[in-house]
């Protein structure tokens, strides 16, 4: 696969997965806790999409592993909250589970490719 179409996959996949996390939380009735849990998810999964297009633009290779890392480290993040918000009760791992696996399948194919550039 050529670099540019895995960029353009990966850019709109990311923005996917980011959009469906906010639809599904903004269906949620309001208190405190889950107000924090849901920004945090809510900026974890956004971040792992910008950062993913700023990888796409990096303008060496040192900067384009920096972004990546970012990456991975916001797409781990957002797993993270999507445990706490279902751990937590505010709402069904069923519901979640989608998006679970996005985010996971988002962090896996991000790791391998900061492997890959590290090496």
């Amino acid at each position: 696969m050529k670099q540019e179409d895995f960029n353009e996959i990966f850019r709109d996949r990311t923005k996917i997965l980011a959009l469906q996390i906010i639809t599904l939380l903004g269906e949620l009735k309001h208190s405190d806790a889950l107000g924090v849990i849901r920004k945090q998810l809510i900026r974890s999964v956004t971040a792992t999409a910008a950062n993913f297009r700023a990888v796409c633009r990096a303008r060496s290779e040192r900067e384009r592993f920096a972004k990546l890392c970012i990456v991975v480290e916001e797409a781990d993040e957002t797993l993270f909250w999507i445990e706490m918000i279902t751990e937590a009760g505010f709402i069904s791992k069923e519901k979640m589970t989608e998006s679970y696996k996005e985010a996971e399948e988002i962090l896996k194919v991000m790791a391998s490719y900061r492997k890959k550039l590290k090496g």
